[in-house]
């Protein structure tokens, strides 16, 4: 059954601050009194940003134009590893206010800081996106990201109170209890990873309960890449909008683009914050504007943790501004280092759960499992039905996995085995979900 959204107003124009609305002219003037500002604040109190302008030879007096800025070394996830804890700050350790940082499961985690300004900053950003997204003042707001050392918690609270909503610091996990807290306190919105959106649904029909019937109008999911076909399955699970927020820790945390419930036609990057570029993720160079790259941030004003050319791994590309002046940037669905190469076809998990949603009897859990059992990589799909979706027999399982098989094969490139499994087999994240399981040898 196809759920009817409710109807959630876009804010008025007297609503919006100025630079949502400036022209062009205005925006880049603007950008590139930032821009010299962030480079010489890194130049001047960064010694491993300074060494790195000094080794490819270019200076903050060298950026006259926006285009200069491809002259400067770009900065990764390795510098702040590389200087860890607290070598990337631009400011005496004492001025910060709050420090965050990564879970660091792949190495040394990387820390980010905070200064009052920055903090009031970030924000001021995420009720920017709060209000782009449908909210307004009053409105009571569920945070089911998780708090702590993860930016998304901490940031969508304040943002929210920064508008003037009432917020629910509820936190990931406890998923029984999120429901009891949706039925009882009734909020208007709800700011959650898109997996774990999906997990709380299903958490509504194991109680017998309506999803579609809760008070909930708006979801704002971010922190993992997901699909229009997972916001369509959102959407028609919950009946309430599902709406992209963009960001990351080392740039800012959640609230650098926000999509508009107006149009929902990718997220408008806050670009009197952040300055934007697309580069061919394999050789650095510039793509043009509507090309698909990798995503490249230049912070505009951050005190404590100035990043310049920061790469973020997330493919995208840049379209002009709909419902704002500021560029928009395509709904991210995947990252270059969560491709995988099976036996030299390139695949992402954002693929493959497309083709596993067009499966009227699948649900948007799943999981990728690589393995190289003899000298070739091999996957296997396990996709979980939905819980209304209960196949008669074996062979109706057969067909809807021949099914998803036959699509992987022709739409992506690669052989998979298909496994369907029952409902709840697949792990629920309660954060970002992790779809990849990679059982090949390492070394």
């Amino acid at each position: 059954m196809s759920a009817r959204l409710p109807h959630v107003a876009p804010p008025a124009r007297a609503e919006l601050e100025p630079i949502e609305v400036a022209s062009r002219d205005e925006i880049a003037a603007l950008q590139l009194q930032r821009l010299k500002w962030t480079l010489r604040h890194a130049f001047d109190h960064v010694a491993h940003f300074r060494a790195k302008c000094q080794a490819a030879g270019v200076h903050p007096d060298d950026l006259r134009e926006h285009a200069d800025l491809a002259r400067f070394p770009f900065t990764t996830k390795d510098d702040l590893r590389q200087t860890y804890p607290f070598g990337m700050f631009a400011v005496p350790r004492e001025k910060l206010l709050r420090l965050h940082a990564s879970s660091g499961t792949t190495g040394k985690p990387t820390v980010v800081g905070y200064t009052e300004r920055d903090l009031s900053t970030w924000a001021d950003l995420v009720a920017r996106s709060i209000r782009a997204s449908g909210g307004r003042r009053g409105d009571l707001v569920h945070v089911a990201y998780g708090y702590g050392l993860f930016t998304g918690g901490l940031g969508a609270h304040y943002g929210a109170e920064r508008l003037g909503c009432t917020v629910i610091p509820v936190s990931g996990g406890m998923t029984e209890r999120q429901v009891q807290i949706i039925q009882d306190f009734k909020p208007d919105l709800i700011m959650v990873t898109p997996s774990y959106m999906l997990a709380i649904a299903d958490e509504f029909e194991r109680q017998g309960l309506d999803p579609r019937a809760s008070s909930l109008k708006v979801g704002i999911h971010g922190a993992e890449p997901w699909t229009n076909a997972l916001r369509h399955e959102i959407e028609q699970r919950m009946a309430m909008h599902a709406v992209d927020i963009y960001g990351l820790s080392e740039v800012m945390g959640p609230g650098v683009a926000n999509e508009c419930i107006e149009t929902k036609d990718g997220l408008h990057l806050w670009e009197d914050h952040f300055y934007p570029e697309v580069i061919d993720p394999a050789t650095g160079a510039s793509l043009a504007g509507g090309e698909v790259g990798e995503l490249v941030l230049t912070t505009l004003t951050k005190e404590a943790l100035p990043m310049v050319r920061y790469r973020t791994r997330d493919l995208t590309r840049l379209l002009p501004g709909t419902a704002r002046s500021m560029r928009r940037m395509e709904k991210v669905t995947g990252r270059s280092d969560d491709m995988l190469i099976i036996r030299g076809v390139n695949l992402f998990p954002s693929q493959v759960e497309e083709l596993i949603l067009k499966q009227g009897a699948l649900s948007g859990h799943y999981m990728i499992e690589v393995s190289r059992p003899r000298q070739l990589d091999e996957i296997k799909v396990v996709a979980e039905l939905r819980p209304e979706a209960t196949p008669n027999s074996e062979a109706a399982e057969e067909r809807i996995a021949a099914a998803l098989q036959h699509d992987i094969k022709s739409l992506i490139g690669v052989s998979a085995r298909i496994e369907i499994v029952p409902v709840g087999r697949i792990e629920r994240s309660i954060g970002k979900a992790r779809r990849v399981i990679d059982l090949r040898p390492k070394g």
